[in-house]
């Protein structure tokens, strides 16, 4: 039996490569929902997610990001995946101007894995406020 609230409408879903950080979850994820009308916002997350993804360094955990984007991107049909950076961050803790560059180092990283989504970077600062990198 149909769901009449859900009707036949698809969903639409985004991802977001977020900090692990329980502070950041909710303004990445309503800043997404509203930036990109999103019913769902697909979590992978990963302490200083920004760092990794820039260096490029550990492997097995880009594997891992990578095989739950694809999932995110070939499953849930996610037209955008956002890679996020937050101030205080125990996973990576640098200065704000470090920081912005790891973001757009992952996003052209990203970019480079050619998931034909859009890729974009955020960061969220002192006041749990979403502003997009670029």
């Amino acid at each position: 039996m149909m769901n009449h609230k859900s009707g036949n409408a698809a969903k639409v879903f985004v991802a977001a490569v977020n900090c692990m950080d329980g502070r950041v979850q909710m303004p990445v994820i309503e800043w997404l929902k509203k930036r990109y009308y999103a019913d769902y916002v697909d979590m992978i997350t990963e302490p200083g997610p920004e760092r990794l993804l820039a260096e490029g360094t550990d492997q097995h955990v880009i594997a891992s990001i990578r095989k739950r984007i694809d999932i995110s991107v070939n499953r849930h049909n996610s037209k955008v995946v956002a890679v996020i950076g937050h101030y205080d961050c125990a996973g990576n803790p640098v200065d704000e101007e470090v920081q912005l560059k790891q973001i757009l180092s992952a996003v052209n990283n990203l970019r480079s894995w050619d998931f034909k989504v859009e890729v974009i970077g955020l960061q969220v600062d002192q006041k749990w406020q979403v502003q997009e990198v670029s």
